[in-house]
């Protein structure tokens, strides 16, 4: 029996137009009416996600044409996210696969390539944005069939359909000269070549949790594909966890999602996607919800393990409280468990010190969205410089992960982005020059000299320089890696920053604070050109005499204070500094914010380094 359902998901590189897909086939498929407005990226639901012009989390819709139910999951195309692609794979009997025309395939399309190719899932190829003047879709064309050769595909899925077109504008073809007119031609290739889902409609009710979403009325919502059976309001079924134990429940609700709205349904037959709230409070992705318990778990796919790790603990500075309404260890420890259950990629561990989490993840994007989604949240929260995560092999020898970077840039700049790569540890493996003048490399770079390279690059190549990474294996410990080679300006008293001490201190390098800003000793106030931490003050007033005017300095202008983002924050401060997280302000500091302790805690340190070596 032939469903006439299809589930696939959408995977591509950052930034090549798959949410704007999406909007086209929502549009196609008799989502809006005619005089209802169109909603820009409909699928972005995330502030974080609007802003950013990235997805983050994995979500999915449904578009129903000619008869046809067409489930599509919008995955994420960043790295740091791809624990989000691994868990939909199960979900979905296909792939679109989309890819710039004028950039070709990237890192991460590789990445999310791979994991579908692994599941025997037969990509459909979107050559997009084939109106930009730069574009080459018969080039791109040729790349994605060499990258299908490099990721071992078989006959059918190298044989893959290729479609040409321009999310934005609304027109997808079968070759690039045809007529540019509607979405038509994908959808002709999505129902002819992406498979019915194997389901059978008489076996008994299994599904496999893939995602987990959040009802205010019934509590967590399990969503997978109906693998067998059908399921109802009203069911009983069983949840099988991984550690062999079952639970009994009943259905609540079932949900369906189409279009831009999730709502309530009469249920699901074989092969759909459907949200389950059966009342079962710690169901987790990965786990098997069937209606017997004598049913076989169905395998979960293995996610690739954490690189990265980060600090995070409860604001202890002279402002803490101040700007947020969660600022307790107990508080942050349990947002950090709640994130452990709908994000599958991120772990969290206690440690000896109490109210100090360790937060291990792909890489500092995935934790930097946490914190920035803590802040909205209203949680105040400190966190530290992110650290690899090293291993040791069977001899007792360090290992530590590396990863392939590519970066594109004009050929102007390739001198400067190999001599940064050489700082950094970083062995180049291929370089391609094009006609244009733009230059490829690719290397084999430590994941400790990825932190902060992208900030560099960007200043070095003026914003026209784009890289992206992906975890290629664990290695030798690659040596020691300079993460800064300036230092900073330390405050040594509180109060609001005054224009008169701000003055005197532009002199001595680039200020992070504005007059009036509020600051605290030990708080990092600026940047010092030469290596080493300077005392500062920046809250001195003008002590006014006879001989003073006190109008005489108005006319005097200050340099605007360089004002950090998150991720720029968390890669620019140092292993004994932290960035203090608030609802209002991002603010950098030292650990010890005394100046003495600090100084007994570097010659303890000192002391300590100096027996180690014997």
């Amino acid at each position: 029996m032939s469903l006439k359902i299809r589930n696939l998901a959408i995977i591509a590189h950052v930034d090549h137009g798959k949410t704007t897909l999406v909007d086209q086939l929502l549009q196609a498929g008799g989502t809006y009416r005619d005089n209802q407005a169109q909603q820009e990226r409909a699928m972005d639901s995330m502030d974080l996600e609007k802003e950013k012009g990235i997805t983050i989390k994995a979500k999915n819709t449904s578009i129903h044409w000619e008869g046809y139910t067409i489930n599509i999951v919008d995955t994420p195309g960043h790295a740091d996210f791809g624990a989000e692609v691994e868990r939909v794979m199960k979900m979905v009997d296909g792939v679109l696969l989309v890819v710039d025309a004028s950039g070709g395939p990237q890192a991460q399309t590789r990445f999310v390539l791979r994991k579908a190719m692994q599941e025997g899932l037969k990509p459909i190829v979107v050559v997009n944005k084939i109106d930009r003047p730069l574009a080459t879709p018969l080039k791109v064309h040729d790349q994605v069939l060499e990258l299908l050769l490099d990721l071992d595909a078989d006959d059918e899925q190298f044989n893959a359909p290729f479609s040409y077109g321009s999310a934005r504008d609304g027109y997808f073809m079968d070759h690039p000269d045809d007529e540019r007119k509607d979405c038509v031609p994908l959808l002709k290739k999505i129902i002819e070549h992406i498979p019915a889902p194997k389901a059978d409609p008489e076996a008994p009710f299994l599904m496999l949790v893939s995602n987990i979403e959040w009802d205010d009325y019934v509590g967590r919502v399990a969503v997978g594909k109906v693998l067998g059976g059908s399921v109802k309001k009203g069911d009983t079924v069983w949840l099988l966890r991984e550690d062999g134990t079952k639970q009994q429940s009943k259905v609540m609700k079932t949900f369906s999602y189409s279009g831009l709205a999730t709502t309530d349904s009469e249920g699901c037959g074989a092969g759909g996607i459907v949200g389950i709230a059966a009342g079962i409070e710690n169901v987790n992705i990965g786990e098997t919800i069937a209606g017997s318990a004598d049913q076989q778990p169905l395998p979960f796919v293995a996610i690739d393990p954490p690189t990265v790790s980060m600090q995070f603990s409860i604001n202890d500075g002279p402002l803490a409280g101040k700007e947020g309404k969660h600022v307790t260890s107990r508080a942050i420890r349990d947002r950090l468990m709640r994130e452990l259950k709908t994000n599958i990629s991120i772990t969290v561990e206690d440690t000896d010190t109490s109210g100090v989490f360790n937060v291990s993840a792909r890489g500092a994007m995935q934790i930097a969205v946490l914190v920035e989604q803590m802040r909205r949240e209203g949680f105040e929260v400190l966190v530290s410089r992110p650290v690899v995560i090293f291993r040791k092999d069977d001899h007792g020898k360090i290992l530590e992960p590396f990863e392939t970077l590519y970066v594109e840039a004009p050929g102007d700049y390739t001198q400067g982005i190999l001599k940064i790569l050489m700082n950094r540890k970083g062995m180049m493996e291929h370089m391609d020059t094009e006609a244009s003048g733009r230059v490829f490399i690719q290397a084999s770079i430590p994941t400790r000299g990825l932190i902060g390279f992208e900030t560099e690059l960007v200043n070095l190549t003026s914003g026209h320089g784009i890289m992206s990474h992906l975890f290629k294996e664990y290695g030798p410990h690659a040596g020691e890696i300079q993460n800064r080679t300036t230092g900073t300006l330390v405050s040594m008293d509180s109060g609001a920053a005054t224009p008169y001490s701000l003055q005197m201190l532009e002199e001595r390098g680039v200020l992070f604070v504005a007059p009036g800003d509020a600051v605290y000793e030990g708080m990092l106030v600026g940047e010092n050109p030469r290596v080493g931490d300077l005392p500062v003050n920046p809250v001195k007033e003008k002590h006014l005499d006879n001989m003073r005017s006190s109008g005489k300095d108005k006319t005097s202008k200050l340099t605007p204070a360089i004002r950090f983002s998150l991720e720029r924050a968390i890669e620019y401060i140092d292993a004994d500094e932290l960035v203090e997280a608030t609802p209002q302000n991002i603010r950098l500091r030292k650990r010890i914010l005394d100046a003495n302790a600090r100084k007994r805690a570097s010659k303890g340190l000192n002391y300590e380094d100096r027996s180690n070596r014997g």
